[in-house]
Formats: structure tokens, C-alpha cells, sequence
């Protein structure tokens, strides 16, 4: 029997902003999640999908993987984008595609720093 993560928006939003220096910001509607300005992370609270940006490769791998949890992002899909499931997500993998989109997204010199410090949850425009 496979075991089915349950992980909720808040949890997400957590993962998301515990990033070092992530911030949210809302925008199109949905909380969109930053570094530097660069989007690496999105979705709506009332959602049951979010999104987040990967490789082409690590896309196609995840799609492959379980496609009733992972897919193509519309729009975005195209760069790599994938949509994500909450309810069928485990926690560890989502720490995961959080920090590989959060790294994906922010300069080289802030990923390379040790112990990158994490600041404290910004939220802006809200």
C-alpha cells in the first residue's frame, strides 16, 4: 500500500518562505513566492494545486514517476513548470521540489553561500 501525503497550502506556504530570502507576494490571484524578485513557487490557499518551477528533465521525470500527482503546468509547462497535487504529496518530497525550485530561481552566489541565513517570513502586498 503506498502512503499518500496529505500536505496542506500552509505547510507548502512554510517550506516556500523558509527558503532564505523568500518572499510572497500576491499576484494573477495566487501567492506567488520569490527570491529576488524571481518567482520559484506558486499557488492559490484555496487551491489543490500548485506549482513549481524544475528542470524539463526533473518535469518529465516527475510526470512519469505519478502523473495523477505531477503534470505539465499550463503556460509555463513549456520552462519546465510542474504542477503539483497537495493532497497526494509527502512532506519530504515537497521540502524537496521547494528547495530545487528555490535554488533553480535564485543567484548562484546566494545558493553557494554557507548557512545562507533565513530571514524571517516576509509577506508583502498583503
Amino acid at each position: 500500500m503506498v502512503m499518500i501525503g496529505r500536505v496542506k497550502f500552509a505547510e507548502f506556504r512554510r517550506l516556500c518562505l523558509d527558503q532564505p530570502e523568500a518572499e510572497e507576494l500576491e499576484t494573477w490571484g495566487e501567492a506567488t513566492f520569490r527570491v529576488r524578485g524571481r518567482i520559484f513557487a506558486m499557488g492559490a490557499p484555496e487551491g489543490s494545486l500548485v506549482s513549481v518551477k524544475a528542470s524539463l528533465d526533473d518535469q518529465a521525470g516527475l510526470v512519469a514517476m505519478d502523473p495523477k500527482t505531477f503534470a505539465v503546468s499550463a503556460y509555463t509547462g513549456r520552462f519546465g513548470w510542474v504542477s503539483v497535487r497537495l493532497s497526494r504529496l509527502r512532506p519530504p518530497l515537497a521540502e524537496k521540489l521547494v528547495k530545487n525550485a528555490w535554488e533553480r530561481t535564485a543567484p548562484r552566489r546566494l545558493v553557494r553561500k554557507p548557512g545562507a541565513e533565513r530571514p524571517g517570513r516576509r509577506t508583502a502586498g498583503r
